[in-house]
């Protein structure tokens, strides 16, 4: 029996259509963005979701920004 710290983290290949596509799904991004995040952190799933979340966030800050200009 395998101990959790024997697991290694999932991986996204980029090569492998099928993974692209469950990961392009799973982290409702286009295959660009995905392509685009494992350029940048590498192809750990928890690194490129978390990449991938930080682009897309926003602070309260940022949308109260964003409303006082429209104004």
């Amino acid at each position: 029996m395998a101990h959790p710290s024997d697991a290694t983290p999932p991986r996204i290949d980029k090569n492998d259509s099928a993974q692209v596509a469950r990961w392009t799904r799973e982290l409702d991004v286009a295959h660009e963005q995905l392509a685009h995040a494992i350029a940048e952190v590498g192809d750990k799933a928890a690194d490129v979701e978390l990449y991938l979340k930080g682009s897309r966030s926003s602070t309260n800050a940022d949308t109260a920004d964003t409303a006082a200009k429209a104004i």
